[in-house]
């Protein structure tokens, strides 16, 4: 049996009914439903860096064009449909009663896998705010118009600026999402799927599992920085391994 088959049958034996699991999911869960990721290579967004749009500055500035780059995304999201990296944690989120998932990707495709208990770490594409904070609406709410009449969308609580309800560079993580983040780290059982590690405050939830004396997975196509704090690291693609744990023999 190779490393490889080794870890998989290690990880399939830890996943037992009483067993608290939460999983960290990063961009490589959606990589095989064809998700882009929007760094260099979309035609004329090519001439702008996620950095320079995706913030409270680019947004106060141009409105326009930044609801122009999330309607794009949010219509080619629309065309993709969930792996078998979502299918295999949507079953797992059914089967067993203390799983939590925290998702860093705000494609929805978790959510339409069918996951039970889903915390969205930087929100949704899908959600959208008044970017006035008018006292009149809720802080998000879900809207799935593909394409908006007109961008950027009116709120229509006052008729001001719709936003993405997307956690955008500079922002804070909302404290109840922290919140609850922290306290699903304390766990039996903590997977990493699919993400970099190098993104705080999200990344430092390995650390913080490891330290309540969690055992640590990490399922990537590379080794990461979060290598210090595993106790197994299985290199793959998300939806090839998880494949894999779902289907062995118990």
């Amino acid at each position: 049996m190779s490393s490889i088959d080794e870890g998989i049958f290690q990880l399939s034996q830890l996943l037992e009914p009483n067993t608290r699991i939460t999983v960290l999911t990063g961009a490589g869960v959606s990589a095989a439903s064809g998700v882009p990721t929007f760094r260099g290579k979309e035609g004329l967004w090519n001439k702008f860096r996620p950095e320079d749009l995706a913030t409270p500055g680019a947004f106060a500035r141009d409105p326009k064009l930044v609801w122009e780059w999330y309607q794009y995304r949010r219509e080619l999201i629309l065309k993709c449909q969930p792996n078998r990296a979502h299918d295999v944690l949507a079953t797992w989120s059914g089967r067993y009663p203390d799983f939590t998932l925290i998702t860093q990707n705000v494609d929805g495709l978790h959510e339409r896998a069918g996951t039970l208990n889903v915390i969205r770490f930087h929100g949704s594409i899908w959600d959208v705010g008044c970017w006035e904070g008018c006292s009149g609406s809720p802080h998000r709410w879900n809207d799935e118009t593909v394409p908006f009449a007109e961008v950027p969308p009116p709120c229509p609580h006052c008729g001001g600026y719709l936003r993405p309800g997307v956690v955008w560079f500079g922002e804070t993580i909302d404290p109840e999402v922290l919140e609850k983040s922290a306290e699903a780290a304390r766990c039996d059982l903590f997977l990493t799927v699919g993400t970099s590690a190098v993104v705080h405050p999200a990344a430092g939830l390995i650390s913080e599992s490891k330290g309540h004396g969690a055992f640590t997975v990490e399922i990537n196509v590379e080794e990461t920085e979060a290598l210090p704090y595993l106790d197994l690291a299985l290199v793959g693609k998300a939806e090839e391994i998880l494949d894999r744990v779902e289907r062995m023999p118990t």
